[in-house]
This record gives C-alpha cells, structure tokens and sequence, in this order.
C-alpha cells in the first residue's frame, strides 16, 4: 500500500511499486514548488554496486523547463538586490549545514554513484574550500579605472567598470565529481547576483537534490535556485536553446558540448564548457619511480578512473617502462575492489553496467590491435578491475582520441624526448597532462610545449584546485573555471563614462 508522507521543507515522498518493490519518488524543485514532472514520468536511481533501486526521480519536460526559467528570470531581479554581504551570509550558512549532514550526504553519494565511502567523505569536504573561496573572491571583485590622460583627448574624462549579472544560469554537471562541479558552479553564479538551475546527471541526482534544500534552508529563495532532473537531449537541451537562459555552465563529454554549443549559438547565449580529456603522463628515463607509481594510482585509480582530467596515456621511457609496469601490477595487486560503505574499500564499481562495459569493449579492441592484458581485464557487472595495458603503439587509437573513463593503464614506450612530446600533442584532446623528472628545468621545458589547459610537474595531470583557472584546450573545452575566473565568466562588464568630468 502507498503512503504520502509531508517534510518541513515543502517536500513529499509518494511510494511507488517498481519491480515489486517499494520506492520513493523524489521531486524536483521547479518553479516556487517542489513536484513531479508534468507527465509524471521518473527516472531509477540505481546503486551501482547492488543494482538495487534506491529511488525514482521525475523526469522533466520541455513545458517544465519553460516553467523554471520564468521564474528564474523573475527571482533573479530580486536576488540581484540582495547586497553582496547577504549573499555571502546565506553561502556560509549553506557551508555550515553540509557540515551538520555531511555523514548522511557522504552515505547517500557513495550509494547513488558508486564511490568508497572515504572519497565520498573527501568530495564533501572541499564544499567549504569551495565556497569560502568564491564568496571572497567576489566580496573583492573590485572595479578597474582607467586615469585621466592616458590618452589624448581623454584628459577631463573618469572610466570605470562595474559588474552585472550575467542572468539566467543553467549548470549541467556530470555524475562523477557532483559536489565539487555543484560547488563551482552554484556559488559564483548566485554570488554575481545570478539565479540558477540545476540540471544535475540521471544517474546519481540524489546528493544535489539535498543541497538544494539546503541552499533554501540557508537562506537562498525559491525560484532563485531550482533542479531538473531529466534527459541530457531533452532537458539539457531545452535549457540551451530557451531564450531565457543567459549562460549554459556544462561539465561532460565532448559530443554534448558541441552539443550544447550549437544550440546555444541560436539565441548567442554564452557557454563554459568543460570537455573530455585524454591525459598524457610523460615519465622521464630520471623519473622518480616511487613517485609516478603513487601519482598513477591517485592520478588514474581515484573514483574508478571516471575523472575528466585523469592520467589516461602513460608515456613511459623504454628504459624504466618495464620497471613501472611491474611496480604498478605489484601495488595494484594489493588494492581492494568491492562494497563502497566499506571503510577500506580503495575502488568501488564504475557509475553502471554500461559504463563498465563500455571500458570492457575498448579494452577488447585495444588487445584486438595487439595490446597485452598485464593484469585485470575483466568486469562483473558494473565493477571493472584495474588494468594494465602494454605493447600499446602511438598509432593505436588509444594514443590519440580513444578516452576510457575507467581504470586502465595504457602504456606506451618511448625512447626520445621529442616523440613523447609528438604523441602527447597529437590527440585532439588538450585538458591536462603532466611530466616526471628529477630535472625540473628539463620537465618545465617540457610542460610548456604540451597543448593543454594544465601542466602538471612531478605528478599525475589529476590535479584540480579551487582556485586555479581550470579548462581545456582544443576538444577539451571552451573557458576556464575557478576562482581566479569563473566570477567574471558570469558576469558582465559595463564601462561608465564620466565625460569631462574634470
């Protein structure tokens, strides 16, 4: 039997049958009201490493979208009111409230996508990193002048520039890295006075959908905030191509970026995109073994390898490869792969079946093309195993544009410095990339010809600081996000003129 059960925060959980079973139907905020889609339709939340139904969610329409962003436009003019040092009050709360639930947050993650308990802990940990570093960056987000005679004719006149809200701001964000993707988009946008919709991914909207109850318990107005839950073609799409819809903040795959691009370009609305990656590690005949062998399982092992700038090409000197294959199958051999609440879980199962088959086909190509299994190459159901690859060639599409969201280690040998740097340039993908040696003036060197948006030297191209402007190259992506830039990216600027003013 159904029951119908009412939360403090507005919200309802209606019972469901779904496979004999009874679930929960989680809403989405759309509008000033918490509610299904309008079609009723709803999406299964699955915890990838039971395959058990953990929820339901609504899956939204195009006359849902249409609806929030009405009402984004109107909540915005009112929000952009609010004084800088209100906003940054209401952010702060919001800190301290993940703080208050960050052990229920941190279950509820690691069972929606699959991640060991301690990175779902960790992920939770840097929303006051995050936040603290947007709020103050923008309380000092000061204006520029340009003096009086800097050129002739402009002796008597003041230039100043302010800063306005960009608008309407629709943040897509993927399912591996959801808190800290929430925690550079939501933030700066509501900071510059912008409102927000969330569109967070089907496969684990679950932890987002809590922290936009938390946005409103912290002080942040309905309609300011919202989430839609929903199809990539039809929701995300149908927040690009709205004419209300000022800025699309995407964080994904390369085809939904381009994508997005080409519908976003019908109204000239603005896009951040942050874009697929392919990651060289280039290892230096000088390198420092125990250090690349620690920097490839934090740089390519964290999260299962479903992280956009991690290491996925190891370029390894002839001389030492032999050495960091085997010290990698030694290490990895001692890794523990299984249940994520456990505390001692190092991988977890990839985000669903699909994902771990997918890697599961690329792997089978890669050997069909004459790689070697060194170990690993298998899955059970959405858990796929970490991997070696050797014999891997720099004509291999691996080498080039072949991106496996997963743990596998493809090696590829070298032995001149000047083929490295050729093969790490020749894909398509420029997101980050990284170079080993115990020759700092040789590796920055080095570092400075790859074509990338992040050089990494003396560790893995993982690497990601709040701070740091962050953002591709080439099919990587378009803008940069992070402290130093995301503030100005969803903004925009007006120069006042005070014409012979003196």
């Amino acid at each position: 039997m159904c029951t119908l059960e009412n939360f403090g925060d507005g919200t309802q959980k209606i019972c469901k049958i779904v496979n004999n079973k009874e679930v929960a139907s989680v809403k989405n905020l759309i509008g000033y009201e918490w509610k299904d889609a309008s079609n009723g339709a709803v999406i299964e939340v699955v915890n990838p490493a039971t395959q058990e139904l953990i929820d339901t969610v609504p899956n939204v329409t195009d006359e849902d979208v249409d609806e929030a962003v009405k009402v984004a436009m109107v909540e915005q003019k009112k929000w952009e009111k609010v004084s800088i040092y209100e906003r940054a009050d209401i952010l702060y709360r919001f800190v301290d409230l993940i703080e208050e639930n960050k052990e229920r947050l941190a279950v509820l993650l690691s069972n929606e996508t699959g991640k060991p308990i301690k990175e779902a802990r960790g992920e939770l940990a840097n929303v006051r990193i995050g936040v603290r570093g947007f709020v103050e960056k923008a309380k000092h987000l000061y204006g520029k002048s340009v003096p009086e005679g800097s050129e002739a004719g402009q002796e008597k006149t003041i230039q100043f520039t302010k800063r306005y809200p960009i608008g309407v701001i629709a943040a897509i964000i993927p399912f591996n890295f959801p808190s800290d993707l929430f925690c550079q988009k939501v933030p700066p946008a509501l900071m510059m006075g912008n409102s927000i919709i969330v569109k967070p991914s089907n496969y684990n909207p679950l932890t987002l959908i809590e922290y936009v109850k938390l946005m409103i318990e912290a002080g942040v107005p309905a309609g300011c905030i919202q989430i839609l839950t929903g199809d990539g073609p039809t929701a995300g799409q149908a927040l690009a191509r709205h004419p209300g819809v000022h800025l699309v903040s995407l964080t994904g795959g390369t085809a939904a970026g381009i994508q997005t691009m080409g519908t976003c370009s019908q109204n000239l609305t603005h896009v951040m995109l942050e874009l697929g990656g392919n990651d060289a590690f280039i290892f230096l005949e000088d390198g420092d073994m125990d250090l690349a062998v620690k920097e490839t399982i934090w740089g390519r092992l964290y999260n299962g390898g479903q992280v956009c700038c991690a290491s996925k090409r190891f370029l390894i000197h002839n001389s030492r490869k032999q050495e960091f294959i085997d010290r990698m199958k030694e290490v990895i051999a001692g890794l523990k792969v299984g249940d994520p609440m456990e505390e001692d879980t190092d991988m977890g199962p990839m985000i669903n079946i699909n994902a771990a088959k997918r890697i599961e086909e690329q792997v089978n190509q890669m050997v069909a093309e004459g790689a070697t299994v060194v170990c690993g190459g298998r899955r059970e159901d959405a858990y796929y195993y970490p991997t070696i690859l050797d014999n891997v060639t720099k004509d291999m599409e691996v080498a080039k544009d072949m991106e496996i969201f997963g743990p596998v280690i493809s090696v590829i040998g070298f032995d001149d410095v000047e083929e490295a740097i050729k093969i790490a340039n020749q894909s398509s993908y420029g997101l980050c990339g990284c170079v080993i040696s115990k020759d700092v003036s040789r590796a920055m060197k080095i570092a400075d010809r790859l074509e990338c948006g992040g050089a990494v030297v003396n560790g893995a191209s993982f690497y990601r600081s709040f701070e740091m402007p962050f953002g591709g190259w080439k099919h990587s992506g378009i803008g940069n996000e992070g402290v130093m830039t995301t503030l100005e990216e969803m903004s925009r600027i007006k120069t006042i003129v005070l014409k012979n003013i003196l």
